[in-house]
């Protein structure tokens, strides 16, 4: 067994594993002695133990902070994956002792949180009511390491085919097209009022521009031989998106399922106009080959039997 089998496997404990995650999140000594409640010498003396048991420099210091290594990278990434275990392992015993019947963490984009994580959610409880669902919000690009990591057990939301990989399994639930929105009693109500040269005049929240929805909502106004809005605000927030609706008085684009949600909470009102865009489907990630937990598995047929209404119901 080498030396790094080794510590591994036998010497590294879970406050080492603790630091070394604290270290990577806030890249400073006395950040990550004060979030885990010890002195920065107990910190730098836990961090050179470790490196003494592998041998390895895993963060390098310097007066700007601690920056990891190629090791201490690697480092990290282990550490994270088995301190997700662990919590996994220890939210399902507490779980059964309390009665209860365990827990899942989801992540979810907007598109599916409102309406299909929403009513499977309520599935969920009506048929285990003391399960736990812990949803973090979020894209792909936040939500799907996460996955990888242990920390998420499932994913929901549009499956962007450039984020297809060997170790993610994905599954498609129906199509989810795009859809214009404002603030009921806005003017492009009235009938006729909604067409793409009068949103080209308007405030407009649209996607930020690493975003492949925002380059096909401007094609749309090229289509139309347009430019598109220059009075914009760039969010991915929905929360942002329903601010700046209601304070400006904006055009924003959303999935129709969650429009039509608020539109019946009466919270916006869906503009007459057709957005004519390919998108990816919404569907669930879940990770090729880890073995799901009872609440996991259970969530997951809910979804697929709200999935199912959502498609009936076009």
């Amino acid at each position: 067994m080498s030396k790094i089998d080794r510590v591994l496997r036998s010497n590294l404990k879970l406050r080492h594993l603790q630091l070394l995650v604290a270290l990577d999140q806030f890249r400073h000594l006395g950040r990550a002695a004060e979030f885990l409640a010890v002195t920065q010498p107990a910190v730098s003396k836990t961090l050179a133990e470790v490196e003494r048991m592998l041998g390895m420099v895993l963060f390098e210091r310097s007066t700007r902070g601690t920056e990891p290594t190629a090791a201490g990278v690697s480092m990290v990434r282990f550490a994270r994956s088995v301190l997700a275990g662990f919590e996994r392992t220890r939210d399902e015993m507490a779980a059964e002792a309390s009665g209860a019947r365990g827990r899942t963490s989801v992540g979810a984009m907007v598109v599916a949180t409102p309406v299909l994580l929403a009513q499977a959610v309520a599935r969920l409880k009506d048929r285990s009511a003391q399960s736990t669902v812990l949803v973090e919000e979020g894209d792909l690009t936040r939500l799907l390491p996460k996955l990888r990591l242990g920390e998420l057990d499932l994913f929901v939301g549009r499956l962007e085919p450039g984020y297809a990989a060997p170790d993610l399994e994905t599954e498609a639930l129906f199509d989810e097209p795009m859809v214009a929105v404002v603030h009921p009693g806005h003017a492009l109500l009235a009938p006729g009022a909604a067409h793409w040269q009068a949103l080209a005049e308007q405030p407009c929240v649209l996607p930020p521009p690493w975003a492949s929805l925002r380059v096909k909502l401007e094609q749309q106004f090229y289509v139309h031989g347009l430019h598109p809005p220059a009075d914009i605000v760039e969010t991915a927030s929905f929360l942002s998106q329903l601010t700046f609706v209601h304070q400006r008085g904006a055009v924003a684009f959303m999935a129709r399922s969650v429009a039509r949600h608020h539109a019946a909470l009466g919270t916006l009102a869906v503009l007459d106009l057709a957005v004519p865009i390919e998108l990816p489907p919404v569907g669930l990630i879940t990770l090729r080959g880890q073995p799901l937990t009872p609440t996991t598995g259970l969530l997951l047929e809910c979804l697929c039997e709200v999935a199912a209404t959502l498609r009936a119901g076009d």
